[in-house]
């Protein structure tokens, strides 16, 4: 069996790809920049090509640039909304028994504090939100004309292949470089936001459990547990035996996108996926101790 993952390079990728490849299938690994299959996936020819080409069995959309950001409106949209519709198209044209996996956000729905599901409604919050929810609506759509497509729901995941430009690895980077003597400040906009902490390693898993259904095609993808900035904050600290209020400090003039963003992953569980890594094992394994 072969799978086609777009957006290989990314955290989450890379997980998949070593899951993938446990379970005994082919990877073919596409990305702009991959040393494999160097493509992009707002590309409509290529990846026409390479889905008549390889015929996998599964192709799983990771491809995305995780900001909120307007100035990313149409990047994202390339690569989210119309890498959407190509993977789709393609795959009704040349290999119509093809899985689809389309990764989505907590971040499309309304959120109101409250834990959030699968079955809550989209909201248009930022541009990310805007090519998410579009992408969700061509799965739909899809799914009509007999594809097998499936839409997971992301909410915040970690691993040490995070950027820095994630607040999890660059207050973990941070803490690393104090416990080695060195002097560093940490700044934060506002340590009070409530996510979740997931393992990229575990939310693959859940990702393969997903696609492994027939009458469930879009679910919540979380651990359903939430921990503030703070709690993050104060943790790396007590692991390294420092004081973490005499390295950090906030941002005075910062306002948050939310207050929280936590998942009800009640219909994953239900599927048999729970995720296995602690908020103190993944802090663990953020800071590189075991």
């Amino acid at each position: 069996m072969k799978a086609m993952i777009f957006g290989a390079n990314g955290q989450d990728g890379y997980y998949l790809d070593l899951l993938l490849k446990q379970q005994g299938l082919e990877v073919i690994a596409v990305s702009r920049n991959g040393t494999l299959h160097a493509a992009d996936v707002s590309d409509t020819n290529v990846v026409l090509s390479l889905v008549k080409h390889f015929k996998p069995d599964y192709i799983f959309h990771l491809a995305a640039n995780s900001t909120t950001r307007h100035d990313a409106l149409y990047e994202n949209h390339a690569s989210i909304s119309t890498g959407t519709l190509n993977i789709l198209e393609a795959v009704k044209i040349a290999s119509p028994g093809t899985k689809v996996f389309i990764s989505g956000s907590g971040l499309q729905f309304h959120n109101g504090g409250q834990p959030i599901k699968e079955s809550d409604p989209f909201e248009a919050n930022d541009a990310y939100s805007v090519s998410r929810i579009q992408s969700v609506y061509a799965a739909r759509y899809y799914r009509k004309l007999g594809i097998q497509a499936y839409t997971g729901y992301f909410f915040n995941h970690d691993s040490p292949r995070r950027t820095e430009r994630h607040v999890t690895k660059m207050i973990a980077e941070a803490v690393k470089k104090i416990a080695r003597g060195e002097e560093e400040k940490i700044e934060i906009g506002d340590m009070s936001v409530k996510k979740e902490w997931g393992f990229a390693g575990d939310i693959v898993e859940a990702v393969w459990t997903l696609v492994q259904q027939d009458t469930v095609h879009e679910a919540v993808i979380g651990t359903g547990e939430a921990y503030s900035i703070q709690d993050y904050i104060e943790l790396c600290f007590q692991i390294i035996g420092k004081d973490w209020t005499q390295y950090t400090h906030t941002k005075g003039d910062f306002k948050a996108q939310y207050a929280q963003l936590v998942s009800d992953p009640s219909t994953m569980f239900s599927l048999g996926w729970r995720p296995k890594t602690s908020f103190e094992a993944l802090t663990k394994m953020m800071l590189s101790i075991k």
